[in-house]
């Protein structure tokens, strides 16, 4: 399980912590779940954020590995509503699209962007676990920051998005 947290300072964004949770295989799932429960609550005790994001599950065509997803996200929003925060949840395409442009973004793709954005240097990335929950956090504030106007027209290729969202260059 990967998590992300960021510091918004006018258009700032800052990195503040990105990691990992390693689950042990040999806990059997409910242990795994109370571990997921316990870093959600420490994390929002340290940090004292002002709202929880999170990425929807996608649907693969392994129902066990799904079930499992759903109850880590779960228990995850549970930990996060009983803090009193506000839980906000997109879909990966979402995510990728608010932080590369691309709804089909790889995650190599999505991480050149966050270094850029946030100016993290390569070096900062063990897994892409992290990567992809921090992308959840910048996506949820762009959300937050950008009119998104339906009629507006579509952006023809990088050279358009970047000059009509130069604060995404950091």
């Amino acid at each position: 399980m990967g998590y992300g947290l960021i510091c918004v300072t006018g258009t700032k964004i800052q990195l503040v912590e990105m990691s990992i949770m390693k689950m042990n295989p040999k806990k059997d799932n409910y242990e795994r779940l109370q571990m997921i429960h316990s870093k959600i609550t420490e994390l929002i005790a340290q940090h004292k954020p002002d709202c929880f994001a999170i990425e929807a599950p996608f649907f693969g065509k392994n129902v066990q590995s799904m079930l499992k997803l759903g109850r880590a996200q779960g228990v995850a929003i549970a930990a996060a509503m009983s803090a009193g925060l506000e839980v906000f949840e997109y879909s990966p395409k979402k995510v990728k699209q608010s932080v590369t442009g691309n709804g089909n973004a790889d995650k190599e793709q999505v991480w050149k962007m966050l270094q850029q954005s946030l100016s993290i240097s390569s070096s900062s990335l063990k897994f892409l676990d992290a990567s992809d929950a921090l992308a959840v956090a910048v996506c949820h504030h762009y959300q937050g920051n950008l009119k998104i106007n339906s009629s507006e027209k579509k952006l023809k290729g990088w050279a358009e998005f970047i000059n009509k969202h130069p604060e995404r260059l950091g």
